[in-house]
């Protein structure tokens, strides 16, 4: 997937999880979210935006 069509997935992913910070990481090739809980905020990460998602459903399940 190229940087191009990589930002309309994060966005896409911000809109699904309000407050989440998402984007895909050139050079760790990796997807990753900021995820805001009750007293902390999580910094995620995962290979692909479906386990990105699965990953901020367990960040805020919490």
């Amino acid at each position: 997937m190229e940087e191009m069509a990589r930002r309309p997935v994060a966005e896409q992913i911000e809109r699904e999880f309000s407050g989440v910070v998402a984007w895909y990481g050139r050079f760790t090739r990796a997807w990753w979210a900021v995820v805001p809980g009750h007293r902390v905020v999580w910094l995620v990460e995962a290979s692909d935006p479906r386990s990105l998602r699965e990953v901020i459903m367990n960040a805020r399940g919490r």
